[in-house]
């Protein structure tokens, strides 16, 4: 039987407290911990290897009151709960409700070269029994996939949203799409944009200015190294997924993709998770009254180099 939220908790000398949270790991899907409120004295994260019986409404524990109150209070900040990440058949293992479900958030990824290698694989077994079937549907529809990009600039805002250095602020704005056998749609999409100081203007352009091309070689734009305005593509290059700004305890402000836990810095480098590349920087001008313009450019997913699709 699994640990149930708002159980009483009893350790070997005396009732301790209730569930207030279980911990879940991402991936076995088994229950690692329960946080256990203690009557008044904060919460402690308790591994299961010390649960020793579980029923209905009551959690008995192996260890006594005074070992339990000497753990570390619960971080929670360390955490983030299921409603932010994409973690799949989890509902199938783990059935606790009400109250939060939380998994790690992560340190330095030690496993990402074994995921990588089970997501390519999966990649191929799927593209080889479909293969098959979608083959006459790709003839029909590669074609359009080399038409010309388009590279004009749209008007996004402007820089008085931006009220400090160093923190990532959205950009929403319409487009008109027009698919080659669809017709033309208006999406909304999102861009990210920061007024960077210079330390993180280094680590973004590295010395040198950031040239942008089209699929002939001919430079669209040039973003030079001196302009404090950065622009990233508001997709996650792991697999495409929107991503936010985040306050971290550990790691400070940090751009997070909820979907599978990429982290990236202000500079969009990755301090975490499986994501195969940076942030994908934008072409971006800024007028002289603050108004923002951006090319519109999207790279595939999931790549270690950059190659534009759209």
């Amino acid at each position: 039987m699994q640990p149930k939220l708002k159980s009483k908790v009893r350790c070997k000398d005396r009732d301790i407290g209730e569930v207030t949270r279980v911990i879940v790991d991402p991936l076995s899907h088994e229950i690692s911990h329960i946080v256990v409120s203690m009557n008044g004295d904060g919460e402690r994260q308790v591994p299961m290897g010390q649960v020793e019986t579980v029923t209905d409404s009551l959690i008995e524990l192996r260890t006594l009151s005074a070992d339990l109150l000497a753990l570390p209070p619960f971080q929670r900040d360390n955490y983030v709960t299921t409603h932010e990440v994409e973690i799949a058949h989890l509902e199938e293992k783990v059935h606790v409700t009400p109250g939060e479900v939380l998994v790690p958030f992560p340190e330095l990824e030690k496993s990402v070269k074994r995921r990588t290698f089970f997501m390519n694989l999966t990649h191929v077994i799927g593209f080889l029994i479909g293969l098959p079937i979608a083959f006459p549907v790709l003839r029909y529809l590669m074609k359009p996939m080399y038409q010309p990009f388009d590279n004009s600039w749209l008007k996004i805002g402007n820089v008085g949203k931006i009220k400090q250095e160093d923190i990532g602020v959205q950009f929403k704005y319409k487009k008109h799409v027009k698919e080659a056998y669809m017709p033309e749609a208006e999406v909304e999409k999102n861009v990210w944009i920061l007024k960077a100081t210079p330390a993180v203007l280094d680590k973004v352009y590295q010395g040198k200015d950031m040239e942008f091309r089209d699929a002939s070689g001919k430079t669209v734009w040039t973003n030079k190294k001196e302009i404090p305005y950065v622009a990233f593509s508001g997709k996650c290059p792991h697999l495409g997924c929107g991503y936010k700004w985040r306050q971290h305890k550990v790691l400070g402000q940090v751009f997070l993709c909820p979907c599978h836990l990429s982290i990236y810095d202000a500079a969009g480098k990755v301090l975490d998770g499986p994501a195969p590349r940076p942030l994908d920087a934008l072409p971006i001008k800024v007028s002289a009254g603050g108004d923002v313009e951006i090319i519109d450019m999207e790279f595939k997913a999931g790549t270690k180099t950059q190659i534009r699709i759209i």
